[in-house]
Order: structure tokens, then C-alpha cells, then sequence
């Protein structure tokens, strides 16, 4: 789990970041998931837009997308996930 003080750290770093994913009328589906999963590892900080269409909620979307993943928060319809790269760490949290 992320401190406040963590959640706050990322929220400021992915303030710049564009979402790269997004969630339509489909909604959240396994192939999505492990896409999310791979950008993850590659990024470790990333933004996924929830679009007008989708028909469910923009938290049930995030609780789905964040599985294996921190949430760090939804805002609007974007939803900020956070999580360690096994492979190439580039972010470091503060305590």
C-alpha cells in the first residue's frame, strides 16, 4: 500500500502525462487488462481516460484496472495506476 505522502509524489508526476489508454463502451476486458499490465512495467506510472459511453463507473473501472496495481487516484473520468517495474525502475518513491 502507498502512504499519502507516496500517492501524493505520483499524483504531482503524472500530473503531465497524457492517458494512453481508454475505456469505452466495452468496458474493461482481459485484453485491456494485461495491455495496462505490460505499459505498467514498461512506464510504471500511467493515466487511462474513462470515456462518456462507458457504462459503468469510473471506480468500478479503476478497482478492475487496478488489480496488481496500486490505484493512486480518479479523478474526473481519469484514473492514475502506479506500479513497480520488475525490470526497469525509474521512479523513486519517498518514505
Amino acid at each position: 500500500m502507498l502512504t499519502g505522502k507516496q500517492k501524493r509524489f505520483l499524483r504531482a508526476k503524472a500530473h503531465h502525462l497524457k492517458p494512453i489508454f481508454q475505456v469505452g463502451k466495452g468496458g474493461v476486458g482481459e485484453n485491456m487488462i494485461k495491455q495496462i499490465a505490460d505499459a505498467l512495467e514498461a512506464r510504471e506510472l500511467i493515466k487511462v481516460s474513462v470515456l462518456q459511453n462507458c457504462e459503468e463507473d469510473r471506480h468500478v473501472v479503476a478497482e478492475q484496472l487496478a488489480r496488481g496495481a496500486e490505484l493512486v487516484q480518479v479523478i474526473g473520468n481519469t484514473i492514475v495506476l502506479y506500479k513497480e517495474s520488475k525490470e526497469n525502475k525509474q521512479i523513486v518513491l519517498p518514505r
